[in-house]
């Protein structure tokens, strides 16, 4: 089975969080409240995507007070599928929705396109690091043109 990503405003959210533990880390951990503030995130979505980081070893947690959340990686062993494959993380209820919604789609040819599309994706965001990000690799010109994600 070939590794693919998707482009979701799950991605997204869960981009920005990594993020904001990046510039803030300094080895002590960050608050969930905090994380929350810097991405404009509400906490209880927050929780759902840190677990599913958190399963997928991008982040640890540290209880009790001073608590919170830091990277699980150095910042140039994070790469940008890993963030969005992590936060599509396949519970058990999304794999049942997932495998309906296949059964659903009337027209294979359409999911064989979304399928080749998410492992191209993958293919262009495996070797871009969250550090790239960071550092403003993808800063580009106001004539570049850019797909905006919509869910």
């Amino acid at each position: 089975m070939s590794k693919s990503v998707k482009l979701t405003t799950r991605g997204r959210y869960a981009m920005m969080a990594m993020v904001s533990l990046a510039k803030s880390d300094q080895g002590k951990p960050v608050p969930l409240s905090q994380i929350a503030r810097d991405g404009h995130i509400s906490i209880s979505y927050l929780e759902q995507l840190i677990a599913a980081l958190r399963r997928h070893k991008l982040v640890k947690s540290y209880r009790g007070p001073g608590g919170g959340y830091i990277l699980g990686r150095t910042i140039s062993n994070i790469s940008v599928s890993d963030i969005l494959m992590a936060a599509e993380d396949s519970t058990p209820a999304k794999r049942i929705a997932r495998n309906k919604e296949i059964k659903a789609d009337h027209c294979p040819k359409t999911h064989a396109l979304w399928n080749h599309i998410g492992k191209i994706l993958y293919l262009s965001f495996k070797d871009v690091s969250l550090q790239d990000v960071l550092h403003g690799r993808f800063e580009d010109g106001a004539d570049s043109k850019t797909f905006e994600i919509i869910s």
